[in-house]
């Protein structure tokens, strides 16, 4: 494909306009007025070598508003979807006038759509001023539903809320940084289209896993556009965090034969969308979502390259986080690690050192690939998050599979002889419970969403300790507060990099639904004012015991020669009996570590109680030689995790205890 740039490109005298397509007889240009209800002019393109459809129209400039018109055979059978009645938006939209909606007739052959769908608008991004990415980590990554998050915080001018603007306020800077947080990913910003199942159901999608532009924001959610991107990520950088995409390069709102014609499917079907080989009319489907892109296929391969460029370049974007990352690495043979598309990443100037998350797996053959992404990419740990639950809800035989999971689950990420963990390490992400659900709920809870509760996983690693949803039992509340402490000290104190979804941290909950993508309203966005006090603190607390000892901001898998220790409640190394006991409640983990603030090495102690009683245990050393950071000392209250500080002197009594 020629490496001239496509989409409009806005020279000294006018607009050039470039497009791909191979199948496409005609495509032509549709210029509109000024607000995009009006088409002007509608010009015919010239195809060059390379099946790029080329136009320079003198006399506009940015601002003004297009689309494309395809023409070709109409023959859904044979994937060749030409319908000339359909206005397309440009794959390459970097702006557009208005959201995507679903009308019925974007589905049907000949009904124009020119006042159904949004307008392309000519924009000119300004160069970012590129600094190596902000991320630690040591920190926390926080995961954010845009427009959730602030849509009812008391702080936040009401014209603002639910906008990416309003993650620029001094409230939500001061509350980031109370958090520890080293970079915000933030879900999917680019326009999307709700699923045509919803609006009969008076439902929305609040999500955005359903795109259709991949460089295009969706004007609810970022009403000013790239200026408001690129102010907002300033505005962190400014204040040491990092901002990370969660894109959506696997499928597209286009859905399934029967869903609606907006921009790839009209200018090219077979060009961008994976097809069964004997029935080219058939879309793959290893999303769940209705079709699957073809990542191997060189338009749609140039695509999300030019698209990762876009947000570099334009709005200096930290990292990317890819859904149904498995989508990336396969070819017509099924997923390969060594996908062109991962190597044209590694080796490109502009996205080589940007950091990159991969959330393994998608639904088709051979698609679950937890740890089998080339490295440098980090990975979504699906594993260690149900390690982590099940221990804390009582499971049998858990105590050495935590401990894996706190030290960067090495029998997944050096399978591939590497010397380094990848793990990105969670409890719950916008898909599934809510850490407060987790333990208030042991069944998913999802007639909301209008599918008679068959939606969402039914396996939720999950417990209600008691009482299935809400409640007023002091008892029950009271056991929950813990877990929920329990199990974000779990998350803090393991090797790699740490997520948290926005709200875990104030006890937020969904009412048991464990699929909330269609509900963009008070189930899903967080209650600032009944917000958990105590939990914020106590995640506070574990994010400056994080910044303040080296171990947790390095990666290498622990080389067992003292960097990591493991001991029963009387304080003597773990043994074989130790590890297999099915009923097993306890474990203490010692690390040795730089401290930043004595600049000494120290030893630092977790000490994990799942038990319904209260255990005292014993570290090496004096009893004395050990400070409670979090906890009140040597006796750990039921259900509770505790952290200690050890002086430099505890190392030499472990040595001598043969603990290490």
């Amino acid at each position: 494909m020629n490496p001239s740039p496509l989409g409009a490109t806005v020279t000294k005298t006018g607009v050039d306009f470039a497009v791909w397509s191979k199948h496409a007889s005609l495509i032509e240009l549709c210029l509109f007025d000024e607000n995009g209800e009006k088409e002007t002019k509608r010009l015919a393109m010239a195809r060059d070598s390379n099946d790029v459809h080329r136009l320079s129209v003198p006399g506009i400039g940015n601002g003004a508003r297009y689309g494309y018109r395809a023409h070709g055979v109409y023959s859904p059978d044979h994937g060749l979807w030409y319908d000339p009645a359909k206005l397309l938006v440009d794959p390459y939209a970097i702006e557009i006038d208005q959201p995507f909606r679903f009308d019925p007739a974007l589905s049907v052959f000949g009904a124009d759509t020119a006042a159904r769908v949004p307008k392309a608008i000519i924009k000119t991004c300004r160069k970012a001023d590129l600094t190596p990415p902000l991320f630690d980590p040591s920190g926390l990554i926080y995961e954010v539903a845009v427009k959730s998050l602030t849509m009812r915080h008391p702080a936040i001018d009401k014209d603002q809320r639910g906008t990416l603007a309003a993650l620029a306020h001094p409230a939500m800077i001061a509350h980031f940084k109370r958090l520890g947080v080293s970079a915000v990913e933030l879900m999917p910003i680019t326009a999307w289209i709700d699923e045509r199942h919803l609006k009969p159901l008076n439902l929305t999608n609040g999500w955005g896993y359903n795109p259709v532009t991949m460089m295009a924001l969706d004007p609810r959610l970022v009403p000013g556009g790239m200026e408001e991107l690129c102010h907002t990520v300033e505005c962190l950088h400014e204040n040491g965090i990092g901002v990370i995409l969660d894109l959506v390069f696997n499928h597209t709102g286009e859905s399934d034969r029967f869903g609606p014609t907006l921009s790839l499917r009209g200018l090219d079907n077979l060009g961008y969308y994976r097809h069964l080989p004997s029935q080219p009319g058939t879309l793959v489907n290893d999303t769940g979502c209705g079709n699957t892109l073809a990542a191997d296929f060189p338009a749609m391969h140039r695509l999300i390259i030019d698209s990762l460029h876009h947000f570099v370049l334009h709005a200096g974007i930290d990292g990317f986080r890819f859904d149904l990352a498995t989508i990336l690495g396969r070819t017509a043979k099924g997923f390969d690690q060594h996908a062109a598309l991962f190597r044209a990443i590694h080796s490109d100037p502009v996205l080589e050192h940007r950091v990159m998350f991969a959330e393994p797996w998608d639904i088709g053959p051979g698609g679950y690939q937890l740890g089998n992404f080339p490295a440098p990419f980090f990975e979504w740990n699906d594993r260690a998050r149900d390690d982590m639950r099940m221990f804390w809800r009582g499971d049998r035989n858990k105590i050495g599979v935590l401990a894996n999971a706190l030290a960067g689950s090495s029998d997944i990420f050096s399978r591939h002889k590497e010397k380094q963990t990848r793990t990105v390490n969670f409890l719950a992400a916008h898909d599934g419970f809510t850490l407060a659900d987790l333990v208030s709920y042991s069944a998913k809870h999802n007639s909301a969403n209008g599918e008679h509760n068959r939606d969402g996983h039914d396996e939720n690693h999950s417990w209600n300790n008691g009482v299935e949803g809400e409640t007023t039992n002091p008892e029950v509340l009271a056991r929950r507060k813990a877990d929920r402490k329990a199990l974000i000290s779990t998350l803090f104190a393991s090797r790699g990099a740490i997520l948290l979804t926005a709200g875990d941290e104030m006890g937020r909950s969904q009412k048991g639904n464990n699929n909330a993508y269609a509900q963009d309203n008070e189930i899903t966005w967080l209650d600032w004012e009944t917000a958990d006090a105590a939990l914020i603190e106590h995640v506070a607390r574990l994010a400056l015991i994080r910044a303040r000892f080296e171990v947790f901001s390095r990666l290498e898998f622990f080389a067992g020669k003292g960097d990591v220790t493991w001991l029963n409640k009387t304080g003597q190394a773990m043994q074989v009996a130790d590890w297999q006991d099915p009923q097993g409640n306890h474990v203490t983990m010692v690390l040795q570590t730089a401290d930043r603030h004595s600049k000494q090495t120290v030893p630092i102690a977790v000490a994990f109680n799942r038990s319904i009683e209260a255990l005292t245990i014993s570290l090496p050393g004096e009893p004395e030689g050990w400070t409670p950071m979090i906890g009140t000392g040597l006796t750990l209250a039921p259900r509770s995790v505790s952290w200690f500080l050890g002086k430099p002197a505890n190392l030499k009594a472990l040595t001598i205890q043969g603990a290490i």
